[in-house]
């Protein structure tokens, strides 16, 4: 699994940053390529050139050149190359970054647009030539040595959240971000429905939450009645316990799909829990 955009590779991308804010070029040297992406920051996609599949839990999508599209925060994508062209300009937002522009911006976000709106994880909007002549005029950024960098950037970052709620026709992405400029805390019981299979630590699991780690336990062990890591592990090897029964995989496929980056580990954890190894069960 590859962490967006922490662990993103030097020799894959080139990227800029102004305090929290990255802009990130992707340049495409490995074909073809396929990753389970984890997106730690919300971040907007523009396709340069070439064509890239991108499948989630409920959705497909193919997107090539001119299409722009949005993920959110938290969202799994498995990313699969088409073609040995393909480039995109990517740009991850802090949370941060989008409240202090929806709060300079009020005016454009009236609540009865963005109340009570079914919000998509993965939004595609339609772009035009304009939208395309803003991708090229970010890129000679990637080069410049200006020392006002930082000022310019700024002004793309407005410039760009611009474009993309005009082509909003649906107000969806106007929902979106007026409802992470809200910073409502996530339901415990649907995130971890969601994401207690998924390597992610405590930590990624409270921000994902909105909620520092701290409050993240504190609200886990007042609703389950147990500490996180106790319940996740516990669920963790309950699923495994119903796929060794009912379906053909190996011990590695299943100690990986369900959550365990060691398969020793694993075998030690289950045994603890059901008395034999998974492979005896």
């Amino acid at each position: 699994m590859l962490r967006v955009p922490s662990e993103i590779a030097a020799d894959h991308f080139e990227s800029l940053k102004i305090q929290e804010l990255t802009f990130v070029a992707y340049r495409s040297d490995v074909y073809p390529s396929k990753n389970e992406v984890f997106f730690e920051e919300n971040a907007v996609i523009y396709v340069i050139e070439g064509e890239k599949k991108f499948s989630g839990t409920s959705e497909q999508i193919t997107v090539k050149k001119g299409d722009v599209f949005f993920v959110r925060r938290g969202y799994y994508l498995m990313s699969e190359s088409i073609d040995e062209s393909y480039k995109s300009l990517v740009f991850f937002f802090d949370e941060n970054l989008i409240k202090a522009f929806v709060n300079q911006h009020l005016v454009l976000f009236p609540e009865e647009i963005v109340a009570e709106k079914e919000l998509p994880t993965l939004l595609i909007l339609p772009t035009d030539e304009k939208f395309g002549k803003f991708a090229e005029s970010v890129l000679p950024y990637f080069r410049s040595r200006t020392k006002y960098l930082d000022h310019f950037l700024k002004l793309k970052l407005q410039e760009l959240l611009l474009h993309l709620l005009e082509y909003d026709t649906g107000d969806y992405l106007k929902a979106l971000l007026h409802e992470i400029f809200k910073g409502e805390k996530a339901d415990l019981e649907y995130l971890m429905q969601n994401y207690y299979l998924k390597p992610l630590t405590l930590m990624e699991l409270a921000k994902l939450s909105g909620r520092s780690l701290s409050a993240f336990k504190r609200d886990f062990q007042e609703q389950y009645k147990t500490p996180p890591a106790k319940w996740i592990r516990n669920k963790r090897l309950e699923r495994a316990a119903f796929l060794l029964k009912n379906s053909q995989k190996h011990v590695n496929e299943i100690a990986e799909e369900v959550g365990f980056e060691s398969v020793s580990h694993f075998i030690k954890a289950f045994k603890g829990k059901y008395g034999v190894t998974p492979t005896k069960y």
